[in-house]
This record gives structure tokens, C-alpha cells and sequence, in this order.
């Protein structure tokens, strides 16, 4: 889960990581910037809205593109609820580039990784 903060016609969003579902890419704590985007490609960090709970936002990673939308997962499986949970996301709000705290971890977010296919 994440909060995040931004008008709606924003291009840049910066979004708080509050939970364990993308570590190790993201840990609880880290902050990035998102910048505003309706495309996605696999490996993408992506920023969307909870279909549960649509003023929540989730960072997550693109799986798979297809013509019912946006699957995405989190890096750690035995954490994340994800599209295994509520299907595919039909839009991303923009894709996460940047951590920009804690500030001994700042810097450009790599694509790929992955979620992690290891239980717990």
C-alpha cells in the first residue's frame, strides 16, 4: 500500500511505500516520484489505483500487457496483494523512476526485477 500525493492533472506524483509487498526493489519507508504515464511495459515499477479501494494507490510491477489491461504483482509474492488477487488493473496512473528517501537509497529505479517466486 502507498499514500500519495498530487492534484489530478499532475504529471509528477511522489508516493509513500508503506507496506512489504515490493521488497526488495522498495521498502516500507522509501518515497518516489512517479511521473505520469498510461503505458507499460513488463519489468515497469507502476503506480495504480486499488480496484478494492480506488482513492488507494499501490505500487506494484507490470507481468504482462494484454487486451483486458495491466497485470501486476508484487516483488514479494507471500506479501503482495496484487492482480493474483483482483485481476488485471484496466489503466496505470505512471510509472515509478525515482526514490527520493530514505536518502542513503535515492536514485533512478531500475527496470526489471521481478516478484519473487519463493514462498513464506
Amino acid at each position: 500500500m502507498v499514500a500519495g500525493t498530487a492534484s489530478a492533472a499532475a504529471l509528477v506524483r511522489r508516493v509513500a511505500v508503506t507496506g512489504n509487498s515490493m521488497r526488495p526493489a522498495l521498502e516500507p519507508g522509501d518515497r518516489v516520484l512517479a511521473v505520469r504515464t498510461r503505458r507499460a511495459r513488463a519489468g515497469d515499477l507502476v503506480v495504480v489505483r486499488d480496484p478494492r479501494a480506488t482513492g488507494r494507490l499501490l505500487v506494484k510491477r507490470v507481468a504482462a500487457v494484454g487486451a483486458h489491461g495491466v497485470e501486476v504483482l508484487g516483488d514479494n509474492a507471500a506479501a503482495s496483494t496484487d492482480s493474483r488477487v483482483f485481476g488485471p488493473v484496466p489503466v496505470v496512473w505512471g510509472r515509478a523512476l525515482y526514490r527520493y528517501a530514505p536518502a542513503a537509497r535515492a536514485g533512478r529505479l531500475p527496470r526489471g526485477g521481478g516478484p519473487s517466486r519463493g514462498g513464506g
